[in-house]
């Protein structure tokens, strides 16, 4: 395990809520590089119109992605954002619940908020990098980066 203390306190944090029509993934892009956000984790709930989730193939080093064209609660969605090329990065996460309470989840590529997402983002004066891994082709947080 390879890990970096980014400082126990006091850290930054937000109180995001998204508004019908928003792109999550994007919005909050823009909202961390209009604040010049370095490291940051983040949880929310909420719900959404539609949403596409993907699951990364290790074999083909690809993601596949899953198009929610439905109405669907954001159960649980967690991630973080550290810089990739110089930029910040989100990578979530999300379990999203259907109607019937079947359930679709993985990597969170978008998602259109209806009715609110609310969103809890605490900040670390640290920043981190993602960092490309030759073994799988991901870029991952390296703590020592």
């Amino acid at each position: 395990m390879k890990a970096r203390r980014v400082r126990a306190a006091p850290a930054e944090a937000w109180a995001l809520v998204f508004e019908p029509g928003d792109e999550a993934v994007s919005a909050l892009s823009e909202f961390a590089a209009e604040h010049d956000l370095a490291a940051a984790s983040f949880t929310a709930i909420g719900a959404f119109s539609s949403a596409r989730v993907a699951w990364f193939n290790l074999d083909t080093r690809e993601y596949e992605e899953t198009a929610v064209g439905e109405q669907v609660e954001a159960l649980s969605l967690v991630g973080d954002l550290a810089l990739r090329d110089g930029r910040p990065f989100v990578h979530a996460h999300a379990v999203l619940g259907r109607r019937d309470g079947s359930l679709v989840g993985g990597h969170l590529v978008a998602a259109t908020v209806r009715p609110t997402l609310e969103l809890f983002l605490h900040v670390y004066p640290e920043p981190l990098q993602r960092v490309r891994d030759e073994a799988s082709g991901l870029a991952l947080i390296d703590p020592r980066a």
